[in-house]
């Protein structure tokens, strides 16, 4: 029986593997001292998952020489390229926070591009030549879209809250309800925003049942702002009950205080005309009489990740004025991309198949069943012998901390192979060229098709039979 340290001593050292022709190959594409520090790093990683392996694996595992190889000319393409980088998202969460949330439609990205590339009128007045605001390249098209007085955008919505609770309840009381009190991505939560805010969190009603006496009798002499917090990343149901957007409001203007709301992913649109849920609109939010509305410009926007804040004009002046915006204000790229998004809105014109979230999200399972079709049949002209390839139904996520439930019905094409396991399937295709993020089910690898683009189909089809190949199964 095999034993680790007789593993570890047939793996061939530093010098060795640098007199081998595919190593010396390298050289044309890299510098002698990468090559050196990848192999280096190749062969502790393997070290490390030898110590790793439990008895009955030890019996199995086999290192070859071209194994080895693939491992380092992997490490030295993963050292030599960016590592911030474009992928292939086969997940089916439209709005992967941890691959990137919104896609920008591509006339948004040559306005990008255009802004990036040059000098621009980031900061200066075209028509006097002086000095101007940032903030004026898009105030105006917010305000068109959603009929608020005055507008202002940081760098993302936890940004946002805490800057207008800085600016307008700094040592003092907010009331919010206690079933309100949500947890955004990266584990951070609304009451640890509002205490680096410098406002005393009031938690009033219960975590499923908050009534507007509830926050009538916490407003005192030392209440500064009534915050509503929409929940857009969880549901509570059965027996619940809420204040309305319209009812906070009102009772903020009898004692004269600032009302504040948090809609998080920011809808324009009424997505229930697609057959999603229902999601409160920023429009509607303003119109109800909202003083500031805050919302995140990369989620159901569908734009960069910003974060927007909208209302009455005398709050935002003061918030505009606060120091800690100069902290968190946006760059150009941020801007160029947003105000190419808006104005996308401001059009009115084909904007769910412009806007690529929304037409990922509404996009019909007939269209779905196609692409699917047409990668299934990509697979199976050449890998039939080796894998089995099959369309299934499944169902998407919209991610991104909206629309908590919604099950969005969907096709997947899933791939089984005997000659791979499919946890190293699924760890290959995130080494690919164009790494691709996929799901394990069943024991499957499943790609969701709401997520992919035409390109992608090819680029999965392309990097499935270089994997079976060289794991000799093609």
């Amino acid at each position: 029986m095999k034993t680790k340290n007789e593993i570890l001593k047939t793996i061939p050292s530093v010098d060795q593997i640098l007199t081998l022709l595919q190593i010396q190959k390298l050289n044309n594409i890299t510098s002698h001292k990468n090559i050196v520090s990848s192999i280096r790093e190749t062969l502790e990683n393997i070290r490390q998952e030898i110590m790793n392996l439990s008895e009955e694996e030890i019996l199995t595992y086999d290192l070859s020489l071209a194994q080895l190889i693939r491992q380092i000319e992997k490490t030295i393409e993963k050292n030599t390229t960016m590592s911030l980088r474009p992928v292939i998202n086969a997940t089916g969460v439209v709005l992967h926070t941890n691959l990137g949330r919104s896609l920008l439609s591509e006339e948004v990205k040559e306005a990008l591009w255009s802004v990036a590339s040059e000098y621009s009128t980031l900061e200066i007045d075209v028509d006097t030549g002086e000095r101007g605001s940032r903030y004026t390249h898009v105030e105006k098209l917010l305000c068109k879209l959603t009929k608020a007085e005055s507008s202002l955008v940081v760098n993302n919505n936890a940004a946002a809250v805490t800057l207008v609770l800085t600016t307008l309840a700094k040592d003092k009381e907010v009331i919010v309800s206690r079933g309100e009190l949500v947890e955004i991505g990266g584990s951070f939560r609304i009451p640890e925003v509002m205490e680096q805010s410098g406002a005393k969190l009031v938690e009033v009603g219960s975590t499923n049942k908050t009534h507007l006496k509830d926050y009538e009798n916490a407003i005192n002499d030392n209440t500064g702002a009534l915050l509503k917090v929409h929940t857009s990343n969880y549901k509570i149901l059965g027996f619940t009950k809420s204040v309305s957007t319209q009812e906070i409001v009102e009772l903020a203007r009898k004692h004269n205080l600032p009302s504040i709301e948090d809609v998080g992913s920011g809808v324009l649109i009424d997505l229930t005309q697609y057959g999603l849920s229902p999601e409160p609109t920023v429009q509607g939010v303003v119109a109800a009489g909202m003083d500031i509305v805050t919302f995140s410009g990369d989620k159901l926007l569908g734009g960069p990740q910003a974060g927007i804040i909208i209302g009455k004009k005398k709050y935002i002046d003061l918030i505009k004025r606060h120091p800690l915006n100069r902290a968190l204000r946006i760059d150009k790229l941020t801007l160029a991309a947003l105000e190419a998004t808006l104005k996308i809105y401001e059009e009115e014109e084909d904007i769910i198949n412009r806007i690529p979230t929304l037409r990922m999200l509404t996009v019909q399972k007939e269209t779905l069943y196609k692409r699917a079709q047409e990668l299934k049949d990509r697979l199976t002209s050449s890998l039939e012998n080796f894998a089995q390839i099959k369309i299934e139904e499944s169902q998407s996520q919209v991610g991104g901390g909206a629309l908590p439930l919604e099950k969005l019905p969907t096709y997947v094409v899933s791939c089984y192979s005997e000659n791979i396991s499919t946890s190293q399937l699924e760890k290959e295709l995130r080494y690919a060229d164009k790494p691709i993020f996929a799901r394990i089910f069943k024991d499957r690898v499943c790609f969701d098709m709401r997520t992919l683009t035409d390109k992608d189909i090819e680029d999965i089809d392309k990097s499935l039979k270089n994997i079976l190949k060289n794991n000799g199964g093609y």
